[in-house]
């Protein structure tokens, strides 16, 4: 019997798979020689059985060996990554890439590792794109840009050649409504490998499970968060229009809780605020926001995410202290500079 399908029917058995069965799974899903078919049972078994933290740390430790390395080890100790899992289809703005300009604008380094959108009309890749950033970069041009913008942008499609072999599947199950653990995974192999994260998962139930996971990855501190728009309906963002679902990992492990905007002095908005479009859209969206004239729950929003990103890589001792000096970033210049430097950068 194949390997992956002798896991299959343990999997369908209802028996968690071990660590070295998962790298056994990982380099199956990677090989040309491994049918579609096969694959494609062994997703849904693994997605049936529910995936452990266990599990889901095993499968992003085997695919985090097998990414291209940008070699950016000497910022990676300092560096956070905003990041979300997708697939909410709550159409939500591009939330996390104008957090990871501020904060980097205060000086923190920013390792952003995504794609283009799948479910959604605009990804953070798209939006970066058009902001400047090149997606073909090299890794020794990302390693300058982390010396003079502070802030890079992995496009995984670059880094991650194990999974020439698993997309074709990938989209025949998505095709189908069926979710997979790749949804989940591109958070958790991010090829910075990055010390801190601020994690938006598509679900409240996969938030202590993506909390678990990292900090079985050894991340040194970082939050996952789920927002709650209506009973049924959710969000991968922590925002200010949304009951927060938050727990924390690494130095943060003690945080298991849910977040509100008044927590931490700000107005509870309507989720309309939060509402992107289209790449145009976004742009234009943009443009509003570092003009002062954003939607004010978006605003806060970033403003929010930028504060809890300050708290967890230890840049202040709280998530109120860096309230302000994300809010004098955003609308103060600090983040339209950094576009502009961007551009030039990149494109000089």
């Amino acid at each position: 019997m194949p390997i992956l399908t002798d896991l299959t029917k343990q999997l369908s058995n209802g028996t968690n798979l071990q660590f070295e069965q998962v790298e056994v799974a990982a380099s199956e899903l990677s090989s040309p020689d491994v049918s579609g078919e096969e694959k494609s049972s062994f997703l849904v078994a693994l997605a049936d059985k529910g995936e452990t933290a266990d599990e889901v740390a095993a499968f992003a430790q085997a695919f985090r060996q097998r990414a291209v390395d940008p070699g950016v080890q000497d910022w990676a100790a300092d560096a956070i990554d905003v990041v979300g899992t997708g697939g909410d289809h709550s159409g939500g703005f591009n939330v996390s890439s104008l957090v990871v300009l501020t904060l980097a604008s205060a000086g923190v380094p920013a390792m952003k590792h995504g794609n283009r959108g799948i479910t959604s009309k605009c990804g953070s890749a798209d939006l970066l794109a058009a902001l400047g950033v090149d997606l073909t970069a090299t890794p020794e041009k990302l390693q300058n840009a982390l010396r003079e913008l502070g802030f890079v942008f992995f496009f995984a499609p670059n880094y991650h050649p194990a999974f020439k072999h698993i997309v074709p599947v990938r989209k025949a199950l998505a095709a189908e409504g069926r979710r997979t653990v790749f949804n989940i995974l591109g958070p958790l192999i991010n090829p910075g490998r990055p010390a801190h994260v601020l994690l938006g998962s598509f679900s409240a139930a996969w938030v202590p499970r993506l909390a678990e996971a990292l900090a079985v990855l050894g991340v040194k501190a970082g939050i996952a968060v789920h927002g709650v728009i209506a009973p049924g309906k959710g969000i991968d963002e922590l925002t200010t229009a949304t009951a927060n679902h938050v727990r924390g990992f690494g130095r943060l492990s003690e945080i298991n809780t849910i977040w509100r905007a008044e927590d931490f002095g700000l107005s509870a908005a309507p989720f309309s605020d939060l509402l992107g479009g289209d790449l145009a859209a976004n742009l234009a969206i943009v443009d509003a926001i570092l003009d002062g004239k954003g939607p004010r729950g978006l605003v806060d929003t970033i403003v929010l995410n930028t504060a809890v990103g300050l708290w967890i890589t230890g840049r202040t001792s709280s998530v109120q202290v860096g309230l302000g000096a994300a809010r004098d970033l955003l609308l103060g210049g600090g983040v339209r500079r950094k576009v502009e430097a961007t551009r030039e950068f990149y494109h000089s």
